[in-house]
């Protein structure tokens, strides 16, 4: 369909887009966006109207492009133009920054950061980030330089996390971590340390945490991981059981920067002994292989961060490629409650910002940072929902993707030549649900991930007194299930994690 699209007139594009059932219309703009062609970029920038469009069309049009592998400077300059109009919906405005940023690291990556369309994103951004008034909008700006990953932007990243609000310092940490390990500069481990030992000022745990994790898996000091061990006698128990877990972790993977340096520092027994590993709280952190081979290892990890009082603050679900030293984030889900501790009768420690009620989630998707998503937010928003609860799970993305499309002609030693053409798709959907029952005394979380691969490889040769074509099509689908149960009616507070995974047909 896609090479259909590449060899359409604009007139034939935009009248498909017009004419097409609306079922199908998403698919059509998703289609039309992975085509790239001057055809079909020029029929979308007629047919989308920002200002009319549902919501839902005008995100898929954003999303596909934030997903495109190789974008052009084409497909940055038609989302500009479309996120300039005035009088945009909230959510469409929040995913046309993310994808702007999405699309600014991938046409740096491909070296086109000289293009004006680039210099025009890149502008946007920081424009939109120094003149953003309201929290929120900082968060998005924020989220958009973590999918650009600039390496210019380190200094404002680092300004934000050591002088925002604590939600806004967690997002600024977060895509800090995004950031491969010859751009964590002494500067950026400097400003970390002042984090997590607090030098300046008090800071959520968190982002403490987050700071650590920093120092830790990038070419980690000696003196910073013995540091952190020290420091954790002095934190509270299931912050000091997480964080502990991680560097245990690194222990265990053959392939984590800091395995050789923990291994030095356990031979000393004054920090490998049991008043340092003896927290028993129930936080949790793991991270194993799924595939290893000679190119490539896949991995699977899990975080689960408590309160003291045993309600989940954080959970983290996270599955890595890595391929020689480079590693891609495929599918990183978390959900988050904050807020929480004086319903549970905690108090938030001394210096400690109070932070507000809220419930949400947020999920990036082969090194694309998704809009966040929020459940709840603030004492009335929560009793809203438990009173006007909907059946629905909220949609976080549901759409087709583009994720790899190469071609190539190979010279053989006869003097032929075979084409070569590898594309692959990808359509995903992910939904989750939060229920709290006050009746019951339950919160129940629900993360639902179906996904359906398609691999198209063919390999034609093409002569005068010969024409042979190869093709292979692989086709795999599964679906993945992750529910949470908290249960209050008993203290401390009783957890249920499950974990489904639906049998995986492969054609």
């Amino acid at each position: 369909f896609i090479q259909m699209m590449r060899s359409s007139k604009k007139r034939d594009v935009l009248q498909l887009l017009r004419r097409v059932p609306e079922e199908m219309l998403p698919f059509v703009v998703e289609a039309a966006v992975a085509a790239q062609s001057v055809a079909s970029l020029a029929a979308l920038s007629d047919f989308l109207d920002f200002s009319k469009e549902p919501k839902s069309l005008l995100e898929k049009f954003l999303y596909a492009a934030a997903f495109s592998p190789r974008p052009s400077g084409e497909l940055l300059r038609l989302v500009l133009d479309k996120m300039n109009r005035k009088q945009l919906a909230p959510k469409v405005q929040e995913t046309g920054i993310v994808a702007v940023g999405s699309l600014v690291g991938k046409l740096c990556q491909q070296k086109l950061c000289g293009l004006q369309e680039v210099e025009h994103g890149v502008e946007t951004i920081l424009t939109g980030l120094r003149g953003a008034k309201e929290e929120p909008e900082v968060v998005i700006y924020l989220l958009a330089l973590g999918n650009a990953l600039l390496p210019e932007t380190i200094p404002t990243l680092l300004d934000y996390a050591e002088e925002g609000p604590t939600t806004v310092t967690a997002v600024a940490i977060s895509a800090l971590r995004r950031f491969p390990t010859e751009y964590i500069s002494i500067e950026v481990k400097q400003a970390m340390r002042r984090i997590f030992h607090e030098k300046r000022k008090s800071y959520e745990k968190m982002c403490r945490l987050a700071a650590a994790e920093i120092l830790l898996d990038n070419k980690p000091l000696p003196m910073d991981v013995i540091n952190i061990l020290l420091a954790s006698n002095m934190l509270e128990r299931e912050m000091a059981t997480f964080l502990l877990l991680k560097v245990q972790n690194s222990l265990r993977a053959d392939h984590h920067p800091a395995r050789k340096i923990m291994k030095d520092i356990m031979r000393d027994p004054r920090i490998n002994n049991y008043n340092f590993f003896s927290k028993a709280g129930m936080s949790s952190s793991f991270s194993g292989p799924l595939t290893v081979t000679q190119d490539l290892l896949s991995t699977f990890g899990l975080d689960l961060l408590f309160l003291e009082g045993g309600f989940l603050r954080k959970s983290v679900s996270d599955f890595s490629l890595l391929h020689h030293g480079r590693q891609l984030r495929a599918a990183q889900v978390t959900i988050e409650a904050q807020g929480m501790e004086p319903m549970l009768g905690e108090n938030v420690l001394e210096g400690e910002e109070e932070p507000e009620l809220m419930a949400g989630m947020s999920a990036i998707f082969f090194d694309v940072q998704l809009r966040p998503i929020v459940f709840f937010q603030g004492y009335t928003d929560l009793m809203a929902k438990v009173l006007l609860s909907s059946e629905e799970p909220t949609s976080v993305f549901k759409g087709n993707l583009l994720l790899m499309d190469h071609h190539q002609v190979l010279p053989l030693q006869s003097g032929l030549q075979v084409a070569i053409r590898l594309q692959g798709g990808l359509g995903l959907d992910i939904s989750a649900d939060i229920d709290l029952s006050i009746w019951e005394q339950e919160l129940k979380t629900s993360i639902n991930t179906r996904g359906s691969l398609t691999i198209d490889f063919q390999a034609e040769l093409d002569a005068p007194f010969l024409q042979a074509t190869v093709r292979s099509q692989t086709e795999v689908e599964t679906s993945i299930h992750f529910d949470t149960i908290l249960r209050f009616s008993s203290s401390p507070v009783l957890t249920c994690l499950q974990l489904r995974e639906e049998q995986v047909p492969y054609r």
